[in-house]
């Protein structure tokens, strides 16, 4: 197993595996939030690729709709996890560098991605080749302008916004975005963005969140939806291929 693999099963089994992770309900009530956005977008005739595993949350409400489903993970625990709850999915254990899919999807889904990779342009190089002429890349990514980023700055918390915090290395975070740098990465590698939202009103860390009932983080996902997209928690980008 080279370091790149020990180091994603480390993520797996300190983060994902982990019931004791006192902040994923917050974490996993974001991403439900995020699936009803998602649903709209997928067809029955769609042919969709999912990079990384992660909760499984993606893959158990968008797989229903959609023709075909694979998604590609590279923690090995976590691809027999799927292959054990769905073995009626695709799960391809590699390298999102390495992967190339047996025929082109139709909607790519790189959600919570970039932020992890090493060379974000060069993979997203590598993935034009898995999409269809008239296919969709569809990317989530962290904010470095979110509200509670800011206010982390003001109060002396964080030197800058882009600064990554405890929990950004627990999870395996290299870099957060804001809208610019991540369309700029986007149209380096050959992709024109078509539509972008936000999601999450987040004004406090995760940490200082854990007495938030489930019913106020879903509320604050909910007029997240009602902000500017460059306050939010979350930045999303719906992209095709460039000419």
């Amino acid at each position: 197993m080279n370091a790149r693999a020990q180091e994603l099963e480390r993520i797996a089994q300190r983060y994902h595996l982990n019931d004791q992770v006192p902040d994923k309900f917050i974490e996993d009530i974001c991403q439900q939030h995020c699936c009803d956005w998602l649903q709209t977008l997928i067809a029955p005739t769609d042919r969709v690729i999912e990079l990384g595993y992660g909760e499984g949350i993606t893959l158990t409400r968008l797989a229903p709709g959609a023709g075909r489903y694979t998604v590609v993970e590279g923690a090995q625990s976590l691809v027999a996890l799927m292959r054990d709850k769905h073995p009626e999915i695709e799960a391809a254990h590699a390298m999102f560098e390495d992967y190339r899919p047996q025929e082109p999807c139709t909607k790519l889904l790189a959600l919570h991605v970039l932020e992890h990779v090493d060379d974000p342009v060069m993979l997203l190089r590598h993935l034009r080749s898995w999409l269809t002429p008239d296919g969709e890349l569809v990317v989530v990514v962290p904010n470095r302008d979110s509200l509670h980023r800011q206010l982390a700055v003001l109060m002396g918390l964080q030197p800058a916004l882009d600064t990554l915090s405890a929990r950004d290395h627990v999870v395996g975070h290299q870099r957060v975005y804001d809208l610019p740098s991540l369309e700029s990465d986007l149209r380096a590698a050959g992709f024109e963005p078509i539509d972008r939202r936000g999601f999450f009103l987040k004004t406090l860390p995760n940490g200082m969140m854990l007495d938030h009932s489930p019913a106020l983080v879903q509320a604050l996902n909910v007029l997240g939806d009602r902000l500017p997209v460059t306050m939010t928690a979350n930045l999303a980008v719906r992209a095709r291929l460039s000419n």
